[in-house]
């Protein structure tokens, strides 16, 4: 039988961790290595002080035992304390606070050196704590919750890498001190110590105050007004839950991490952002990060000229919006392939449906209408259901010159929708969409009017109703609105279909140079998309550029041997002139 060299005992760990020493590193490593061992003298004062010792020092990260976890406690407030008064002394580029976790249980000790889940717990935990602060566990919280005049604030439960069961975690403040980490979750209603993010059901989102760096009063109060601007468009997606205002700008300090963020106000996904101003400019740095595993989902700057402040936060928050509708529902049809087919719900059945859709392929489509089909037998008054059905055969209208059977479809899936939430632009956009296909675009502009109303970041919807202003013969008044959806929406995989709608637009105002180039960012989307390789074709010519166009014509001839003009004739206008006019232009390669 081997001889046992080791011991077990009950012992309490601090996991301590320097905040941002790799940055101070990057900047002058001599300097940051002195701060450093100066704060772990400290540190090991402290611990010796109060009972404890140190041990296992590795890069910027020390560990400390002690026998008593109220001692653990006082010993952890004490060199905080200490180390914050030292921080308070130096530039603030320079400052380097520490960052502590502690966990109460059973560890293996051996040379001096301890193991085992319970000191793995405590480097984990850490993690969860502000940036000068502390967390603690729960086995921790129970033997200090008496004893301390410590305030704790519950997070809830997390499944902590590398560990089998879930750990409750708790943020430690001083009582009675202003810089409390917990003073700052006092209006927050927390999470139930059960409570876990689903990777199920819809998710919720939470958009946090941004930040506001320099004095100016202006741009403080435009920083807020452009979170709540996201917050208000984010609501109206209907498809998300947010998070309200009242909540999450209880975070302005966003030390505590996403992770802790998330949990604390029940959402999987956070958005952020820093608005700075230089002279007549601004830039916004805005980001999106998954809350369940706080990794950065998306990240985009902003740079504007500060002219009309207000138009301005209106037009960078509705951006923001819709570049963020997307972002999420990517990650969640994402989410939805870690999950095996026959445990999918009716959620993650819609967003396994959205994946296919968006390739965009034969074999794709009909795969998703096959997952949104099961998701309408499972729940057939799912609003999200009934839109998915409703685009998915809006989708095949368009591909077949509006085939009326499927836009009967259509129809019957919007109305149901608007019976089960009135208040969801979807409905209104796809039963304007099918009044353009029906060749009825007057009554198309009361749904689409009624859709950006209700949401007025929707890119379709805009797109839609600058399809129904070129139909009427306003081809001027529908520019705006195909510009605006390439701003509200960058990156959408039908772009190149607004795109060539623009050309259209621009090749009935004779804008020549416009309409070419906006058919060759639509073409360069999508090649195959006859629509803006006909347009460009005649905008070419017009512009007296015969040789260009015949080169496009042999490109458009040998992808398009069976296109006859009466596929542009169908395009509904109200006045069949302009059908003639783009029919005209065309022939002039001939």
């Amino acid at each position: 039988m081997a001889v046992r060299n080791y011991t077990r005992q009950l012992a309490t760990i601090i996991s301590i961790d320097a905040v941002g020493f790799s940055r101070l590193m990057g900047i002058d490593d001599e300097s940051a290595v002195a701060a450093f061992e100066e704060r772990r003298d400290i540190i090991a004062d402290s611990c010796g002080t109060f009972g404890g010792r140190t041990f296992g020092d590795a890069g910027d990260s020390i560990m400390a035992e002690f026998g008593n976890p109220i001692e653990a406690l006082r010993a952890a407030f004490d060199f905080q304390g200490r180390i914050v008064a030292l921080n308070a002394e130096v530039a603030d580029d320079m400052r380097m606070p520490f960052r502590a976790g502690i966990n109460t249980g059973d560890v293996i000790v051996r040379g001096g050196r301890l193991y085992g889940d319970d000191v793995n717990i405590a480097a984990r935990i850490q993690e969860f704590a502000p940036g000068d602060g502390l967390a603690v566990s729960e086995t921790t919280w129970h033997h200090v919750k008496d004893k301390t005049a410590a305030e704790f604030t519950d997070l809830g439960e997390f499944m902590l890498k590398n560990i089998a069961l879930p750990v409750r975690v708790l943020i430690a403040g001083r009582s009675g001190n202003g810089s409390s980490p917990a003073q700052s979750f006092a209006a927050i209603p927390q999470a139930n110590a059960q409570q876990k993010l689903s990777s199920k059901g819809p998710p919720a989102i939470a958009v946090l105050p941004f930040h506001a760096d320099g004095g100016e009063h202006d741009i403080g109060y435009m920083a807020d007004g452009i979170a709540e601007d996201i917050i208000y468009g984010l609501s109206n997606t209907r498809w998300l839950s947010v998070i309200a205002k009242g909540s999450s700008f209880q975070f302005r300090d966003d030390t505590l991490g996403t992770r802790v963020i998330g949990n604390a106000l029940g959402a999987r996904y956070i958005v952020s952002g820093t608005l700075t101003r230089n002279g007549g400019q601004i830039r916004l740095n805005t980001s999106l990060a998954d809350a369940s595993n706080g990794r950065l989902v998306w990240s985009q700057r902003f740079d504007r000229d500060l002219v009309d402040i207000f138009n301005l936060r209106d037009q960078i928050g509705a951006e923001i919006v819709s570049i963020l509708d997307k972002e999420v529902d990517r990650a969640e049809q994402a989410r939805t392939f870690q999950v095996p087919w026959e445990s999918l719900e009716t959620w993650q059945l819609v967003r396994r449906g959205r994946w296919h859709m968006n390739r965009r392929t034969r074999g794709d489509t009909e795969t998703a209408l096959e997952f949104f089909q099961k998701a309408y037998r499972e729940d057939a008054n799912s609003s999200a259901v009934l839109n998915e059905m409703a685009w998915w055969y809006f989708w095949r209208a368009w591909l077949r010159f509006g085939d009326s059977d499927d836009l009967d479809k259509v129809e019957q899936f919007a109305r149901k929708a608007l019976l089960v939430d009135s208040l969801d632009a979807r409905p209104h956009a796809h039963l304007g969409a099918v009044d353009i296909m029906r060749g009825e675009p007057r009554s198309a502009v009361d749904h689409l009017e009624e859709a950006i109303h209700i949401n007025p970041s929707f890119a379709f919807a805009r797109s839609a109703m600058g399809s129904a202003q070129l139909l009427l013969g306003n081809a001027a008044t529908a520019i705006p609105f195909f510009l605006d959806t390439e701003r509200l929406s960058p990156f959408d995989l039908y772009r190149f279909h607004n795109l060539g709608e623009l050309t259209a637009a621009y090749c009935l105002v004779e804008n020549w140079p416009a309409a070419i180039a906006a058919a060759d960012r639509s073409l360069n989307l999508s090649p195959g998309y006859f629509y803006s390789r006909f347009l460009k074709i005649g905008a070419l010519m017009r512009s007296g550029r015969p040789e260009q166009a015949r080169r496009e014509m042999t490109i458009f001839t040998t992808r398009h041997p069976d296109f006859s003009e009466q596929r542009v004739r169908w395009i509904p206008f109200t006045d069949k002139a302009a059908n003639e006019i783009l029919v005209a232009n065309f022939r002039l390669a001939k």
